[in-house]
């Protein structure tokens, strides 16, 4: 694939060539970028995870052949704070895309500096395939040479879609359209490097499969466990009352009506067979475009990233396909990288790392320098080596929404092993868990004064991270 020298390519290659400038600078090979992000897959749905049930040959590919990050978090555990974030590589304090209510997203979400959006500036052919999810507004946002999405959460049967433009009815599977249009991208002419966004709507409910796999994990057993002795005691939030609205009160606010389960049973083990029968279809095209890579030569010039954009609490803590809490399930995320170029085949990395990183890794790795600072780091450090320093703590923070008023506005700083909740309205106790003896963060420390001094330290910890990033007690600036 040939690609014209530009002046940029020329600053570019003197950066990255030195000497062997006549060398290197015929043509622009700067590396491809594929971005791959689901929607609500917790982390142990992949093979390449440990799941001996899960048959996910190609995403697994994805870390076998590349890096597994075994402690990838998201600073926000909801969908449209989380995907701006991995856009932008800022929280969502400064972002403002605080939560998935349908009033004002639109338009925010039409302003953001997304790492896509300065590639295009500085030559990448751009393409965003699937569910943008950051509003109900399906039109193309700035930074994209190619757009086709959806309105809010989209359909998984017969959906209409936004084709450039031009507003299509599909028949089909949702996730099937999604990789056939990736493709599609793929196989044109391209004289310039690429980067793509396929965004998936799997496996967020109503969790329905491609008819093709609905016999798929028929056998699978689940059953939501009883809380831990102590567990709920603790977590004085998720035992108090709320009144929920009725849907018709929420007029303005919720984005649309969630599709129907069209009939399929909500037992826990169809709802989590379900979930591995989603992902077959992801799965099928993670291999169609790396099948087209191949095809094409560009395989080991693309560096691939499959994410999803938090996880889900499914049994923990009494809670069951939920999330936007601050405990660990929700917050963890599958994380895999693919570029030989610079990542070994098989790797593993330990350190945590945020969704906020993606966007400066990007960038750094395309040799562009962002508009502005960004509040994640660039994890080139890490891919180059596994003993690279890293942060020692992380900031998370939820915001209120009109339309889940049971789960209440937090802030929270986890270290590799302490976790501090902090409610931010004052309404709930605080929480505090020891994650080194207690990583399925049962037992509540907070009022316990042994651990006085470590819930001090860890107060002062949020209080630095939140003043260092520009995040005030949960409001947003």
């Amino acid at each position: 694939m040939q690609r014209p020298f530009t002046v940029y390519s020329l600053l570019f290659f003197l950066g990255w060539c030195g000497s062997t400038l006549p060398l290197c600078a015929q043509q622009d090979t700067r590396p491809n970028i594929i971005f791959i992000i689901t929607d609500d897959q917790q982390v142990g749905l992949l093979g390449v995870e440990g799941n001996p049930t899960a048959h996910t040959p190609n995403i697994d590919r994805i870390g076998k052949e590349g890096m597994l990050f075994k402690n990838a978090f998201v600073t926000t555990p909801l969908c449209s704070p989380s995907r701006a974030s991995f856009f932008t590589g800022n929280y969502s304090s400064k972002h403002l895309v605080i939560n998935n209510d349908k009033i004002g997203l639109d338009a925010i979400s039409h302003t953001l500096n997304t790492w896509p959006r300065r590639l295009r500036e500085t030559g990448y052919e751009t393409a965003f395939i699937g569910k943008w999810h950051m509003g109900l507004d399906d039109s193309r946002r700035p930074g994209f040479d190619r757009w086709m999405s959806f309105k809010g959460q989209g359909d998984y049967v017969d959906g209409v879609i936004n084709d450039e433009g031009l507003r299509k009815q599909t028949t089909g599977y949702m996730t099937d359209i999604i990789n056939d249009h990736a493709v599609e991208f793929l196989q044109r002419a391209h004289d310039k490097p690429f980067a793509m966004i396929v965004a998936h709507k799997a496996v967020h409910w109503p969790i329905i499969p491609a008819k093709r796999h609905e016999d798929l994990y028929s056998d699978v057993k689940f059953e939501i466990p009883e809380p831990p002795k102590g567990d709920l005691e603790g977590k004085q939030v998720l035992s108090s009352k709320f009144e929920r609205k009725p849907v018709y009160a929420l007029e303005n606010v919720m984005p649309e009506m969630p599709e129907s389960r069209r009939g399929r049973s909500n037992t826990p083990s169809n709802i989590f067979a379900d979930e591995h029968r989603c992902m077959q279809s992801v799965d099928d095209g993670v291999g169609a475009m790396l099948k087209q890579l191949e095809d094409m030569g560009e395989l080991d010039n693309t560096l691939i990233i499959y994410v999803s954009d938090n996880g889900m609490l499914m049994g923990e803590h009494g809670q069951f396909n939920k999330k936007r809490w601050a405990y660990d399930p929700v917050l963890r995320i599958p994380m895999l990288m693919r570029y030989p170029k610079l990542i070994e085949a098989g790797s593993t990395r330990e350190q945590m790392v945020q969704n906020i990183d993606v966007a400066p890794t990007i960038l750094e790795l395309a040799g562009v320098e962002p508009i502005e600072p960004m509040q994640g780091t660039s994890l080139l450090p890490i891919l180059k080596n596994e003993k690279a320093p890293w942060r020692e703590s992380m900031l998370h923070e939820y915001f209120f929404e009109k339309v889940v008023v049971h789960v209440r506005p937090w802030q929270a700083v986890r270290t590799e092993e302490w976790k501090y909740i902090h409610y931010t309205e004052g309404t709930f106790d605080d929480e505090l868990y020891h994650l080194a003896n207690d990583p399925e963060e049962i037992h509540n420390l907070a009022n316990d004064k042994k651990y006085k001094k470590q819930l001090a330290i860890m107060k002062a910890e949020l209080l630095r991270l939140t003043m260092k990033e520009d995040v005030r007690s949960g409001k947003v600036r």
